[in-house]
């Protein structure tokens, strides 16, 4: 199967991520949350989400769903143990028009483990 984040074989990329191994940098955490949207997993989007900022629970779940549809990573600024990641993600929503989520997310890095911390989005 194809990774949902464009990056190859879901196997070789995302899907290590999904099952517990750790992210190399933020963009490679953003991107597994990108896939992990798109595939349904709220209990992974819990688990890289920081504490400071996570909600109590996630509900991916609507009606009509929500269908992912690529990932375009525009800037990923690292700066130690703190990263910024600007992307556009396209979604479809029923037979919908297409829509664009274009976002800069804030990343933290704690013992080892990056965590998405927020992200603001971009109107339009």
């Amino acid at each position: 199967m194809d990774c949902p984040c464009g990056m190859g074989r879901y196997a070789e990329h995302c899907g290590p991520l999904h099952e517990g191994a750790a992210a190399a940098d933020a963009q490679a955490l953003m991107r597994s949350r990108y896939s992990a949207y798109a595939l349904g997993l709220a209990d992974y989007l819990l688990a890289t989400w920081h504490p400071s900022t996570r909600p109590a629970a996630l509900d991916l779940h609507e009606d009509p769903p929500l269908r992912w549809l690529g990932l375009d990573v525009k800037r990923h600024v690292a700066d130690g143990d703190t990263a910024v990641v600007e992307f556009v993600a396209r979604h479809r929503q029923g037979g919908g028009c297409a829509g664009r989520l274009h976002e800069t997310s804030r990343f933290v890095r704690e013992r080892q483990l990056w965590l998405y911390v927020d992200g603001h989005v971009t109107p339009g």
